[in-house]
């Protein structure tokens, strides 16, 4: 066999056994790096907690406030309508007791204006 390179088996065998450990080295666990925010990530972590809960209170609150809100609404608009309808009523009412009063007034003339007749 013509070699090439011209290695040996030594040169050989020392390439596999550096190839080796260079694949056994990537399976050493690696020294850990300690985090420089370690101590402050669970102030971190719990800040962010807080403020999403109190974005998550905010929203409920203003959710009940919009329906509160709706519900007087709908309240006020029903009173509305129920004086509406008690206005138009008495409307109803006066225009019938005015109309009441001129036909009482109409045959009180019409029997005077009988009694004047026959003397």
């Amino acid at each position: 066999m013509s070699d090439i390179l011209k290695t040996g088996f030594a040169d050989r065998q020392k390439t596999a056994a550096e190839a080796k450990k260079a694949l056994l080295a990537k399976f050493k666990p690696k020294p850990a790096v300690i985090d420089p925010l370690f101590e402050e990530r669970e102030a971190l972590r719990l800040a962010e907690l807080e403020r999403v809960r109190s974005e998550r209170a905010e929203a409920k609150a203003a959710a009940k406030q919009a329906a509160a809100d709706a519900l007087e609404l709908k309240r006020l608009e029903q009173e509305a309508l129920e004086a509406a309808e008690l206005e138009t009523r008495r409307g109803q009412r006066k225009e019938r007791k005015i109309l009441t009063k001129a036909e009482e007034k109409a045959r009180r003339d019409a029997k005077y204006a009988a009694r004047k007749a026959r003397k």
